[in-house]
């Protein structure tokens, strides 16, 4: 497998994949044993993203929802989740599927980045829901590292196909007119609002360890989603 480097914003993908339909035979690969863990973590990000773009009570958008992890995890405490992947089987999130007919406040696309062939074409998308986009990616470091020599090249499943640098990101938001707020090593969001980094920086640290912080006044959706269900 070959890897290239955009000289002008830092990029790095392989060559054009002709092993993504081996790759996805499963959608979640094997080696993927922090699934679990890092839903967990996310629901804080997103609890705290949420309150500081002032968005408590709107609708959140999970693309690549894999089985629905952290959609019925946020809706368990109270927000507003929807599910969207073509890719993957709806296992923990059925009858909460996006139906395309409602206005979105915050996108996550969580582990989702790194798969995308044409990352322009697939931030277009995003964009066309919110322009609050939570996302998290790994960077991958300067000089870029062997194959052999970075865990999240993903040799082992063949998923991860394209790596961002921070400069890929800031080339990004501002080809679609966005702010960029990113911890500088995998979590990063886009937003046409202003904030203050730090002050979203540390919030997203504080909502990781205590979301319970940031969960107070919301109400869990678990049992009308149960009516709504049987309905």
């Amino acid at each position: 497998m070959n890897y290239y480097e955009c000289s002008r914003c830092g990029y790095v993908q392989t060559e054009q994949p002709s092993w993504l339909d081996e790759a996805y035979a499963n959608s979640i690969n094997l080696s993927d044993t922090g699934i679990l863990a890092r839903n967990l973590s996310n629901v804080g990000i997103v609890l705290s993203s949420l309150m500081l773009i002032n968005k408590r009570d709107g609708i959140v958008l999970d693309f690549a929802g894999g089985y629905g992890i952290l959609v019925r995890l946020l809706r368990d405490i109270g927000v507003d989740a929807y599910w969207e992947d073509p890719y993957s089987e709806n296992l923990l999130a059925r009858g909460f599927e996006y139906p395309g007919n409602q206005s979105i406040s915050l996108v996550t696309a969580f582990e989702s980045f790194e798969h995308f062939l044409c990352p322009q074409h697939e931030l277009e998308r995003l964009i066309s829901y919110s322009s609050n986009i939570l996302f998290t990616t790994n960077l991958i470091p300067r000089p870029s590292p062997s194959p052999n020599d970075w865990w999240y090249y993903g040799l082992e499943h063949g998923q991860h196909i394209g790596f961002y640098r921070i400069e890929t990101l800031h080339f990004l938001a501002h080809r679609f007119g966005l702010n960029l707020l990113s911890d500088g090593l995998s979590t990063h969001f886009f937003t046409k609002q202003k904030i203050f980094q730090p002050s979203w920086r540390f919030l997203t640290v504080i909502g990781k360890r205590f979301p319970s912080l940031f969960s107070l006044g919301l109400r869990s959706k678990t049992w009308s989603d149960h009516l709504s269900v049987l309905r």
